[in-house]
């Protein structure tokens, strides 16, 4: 059953690179493509413990609510799932 108002993982807005938040964070939609001395070889979206979705396309993040990331991306706030 939906509940009216409430979005689901697939209606949200892709996070945008450009977003102020995203930038203060370095994300990238492709985690191969980062520069940042931060980012270790194999670190993505899907394998962050703040990423509910899929291991491909995009799924929400709790660092950046209300919006959808890219599973291949990446950001400063990755944290291995456990």
């Amino acid at each position: 059953m939906f509940a009216p108002g409430l979005l689901r993982a697939a209606d949200l807005p892709h996070l945008d690179a450009s977003d102020p938040t995203a930038k203060a964070l370095g994300y990238v939609e492709d985690a191969s493509t980062t520069t940042n001395a931060k980012h270790q070889a194999g670190d993505a979206c899907a394998n962050c413990q703040f990423y509910s979705g899929g291991p491909t396309g995009y799924g929400p993040c709790q660092i950046f609510a209300g919006k959808s990331v890219n599973a291949k991306g990446w950001c400063v706030s990755h944290s291995p799932r456990k």
